[in-house]
């Protein structure tokens, strides 16, 4: 197989996630949270705990304004700070029982936008793309796990 065309592929199919993780989560009501701070919350829930650095490296954006947000996000009681008990410079952000409720309820939307794609799916194409996601996560995404 030719290198460059896979890579090419790639590039193609992660432009299509981002796409269709747009529209997936576009709209998706939830009180007072700025689009930022629901990337930041949504973060949290699928790799907590979590540091600041690593919110701030995987969303592109400053530390200090990730900082910001987190102190925002902590005073509305949807996260908190633990610190690491070996290193106590050091600290992980996890979502609080309210943020965990908040997440289920757009997690719960984003779940029903996504059955609506998969809805003319066979049983023979959902397995597939569980196959397919299951590669891409132990190959490209997480290959070190």
């Amino acid at each position: 197989m030719d290198k460059k065309e896979l890579f090419d592929q790639f590039v193609a199919f992660t432009t299509a996630v981002h796409q269709v993780t747009h529209e997936l989560t576009q709209d998706v009501k939830i009180d007072n949270i700025t689009p930022v701070q629901y990337k930041i919350l949504e973060n949290i829930k699928v790799s907590q705990p979590v540091t600041p650095t690593e919110i701030s490296d995987c969303l592109h954006m400053s530390l200090p304004n990730t900082s910001r947000e987190l102190r925002k996000l902590q005073e509305r009681k949807l996260v908190e700070k633990i610190i690491d008990t070996e290193d106590r410079r050091k600290h992980y952000v996890c979502l609080t029982a309210d943020g965990e409720k908040m997440m289920k309820e757009a997690f719960a939307c984003i779940e029903e936008r996504f059955q609506q794609l998969i809805q003319h799916a066979s049983k023979k194409d959902l397995e597939d793309i569980q196959y397919a996601l299951n590669i891409l996560n132990k190959k490209v995404f997480h290959p070190k796990l």
